[in-house]
Formats: C-alpha cells, structure tokens, sequence
C-alpha cells in the first residue's frame, strides 16, 4: 500500500513537473493523465488530495503567475500576454485572473509596473504571487 502511494506521489510529481514546464502549450487533465497512464479521475483526485487543488487550477495558477510577469514588464498588451501564457480565450483569462489576483489584468498592468520597478525578478516574483482570494484569510490587527 505505502510503496503504491509513493509511486503514485512520484507520478503526480512528473505531473507538476509537466505542467511547470509546459504550461504555455495546450494541456488537458486527459492528456497529462496518458502520459503517466492514468485515469483523468483519478489523476484529478490524487492530484487535489497530494497538492490542494485540480491539475486545471495548477496550471492556471503557472499561467497567471507567468502573465503577472508579463504584465509587470509592460511591453506587451493583455491580449499579447493572454496567448503567450497558452490561453485561447481572452475572457477565461480575464476571469481567472480577476480571480486569483483581484484585480482584472488591464488594472494590474497599469498599477504594478511602477510598483515593483527597480525591484529583482526574483522578489517581484515571490511579492507579487497570487493567492486565491476565497483562500486569503483577512485578519484583524491585533491590538495588545
């Protein structure tokens, strides 16, 4: 049992890996599924049990991660930087990202490119991740 769980964790792993790589290209839970010979239900499963969420909402996340770059560096507009990120739909896109940043692409395009201007890719990037905002606990400033 524990050398199956292992096996399946090192799967999903190549999985991830996959997706991290790719994320740009068209990928589907059905086709990553193939490729470690997979069910896509049970990919979608033990994927959201091991990493707290689909392998959909993984690479989306990669996308909007990689957008939010874009954005940042300001050369290209939302549509340019909607297909570069491997989206096909320019209002999926939008929604998503509004969903996880809170603010629609055109917005953060607008306001972060002064906000992290002079900053290091690497902290941009670490400062700037997204977090779902149905995950974003809001907290009330202690007062002692």
């Amino acid at each position: 049992m524990e050398a199956q769980r292992l096996s399946d964790l090192a799967l999903l792993r190549r999985v991830r890996d996959r997706i991290d790589r790719e994320y740009q290209k068209p990928l589907d839970v059905e086709a990553l599924a193939r490729g470690v010979n997979m069910s896509a239900g049970h990919l979608s499963r033990q994927f959201k049990q091991a990493y707290g969420e689909s392998p959909y909402g993984y690479l989306m996340t990669r996308r909007i991660e990689r957008a939010m770059a874009l954005l940042r560096r300001g050369d290209l507009n939302v549509t340019e930087v909607c297909f570069e990120v491997g989206c096909s739909s320019l209002g999926t896109f939008s929604t998503r990202f509004t969903e996880l940043v809170g603010v629609p692409p055109s917005v953060y395009r607008r306001e972060q490119a002064e906000a992290t201007a002079g900053m290091a890719p690497c902290v941009a990037k670490r400062v700037t991740r997204p977090i779902r905002n149905r995950e974003a606990q809001v907290t009330e400033p202690q007062l002692a």
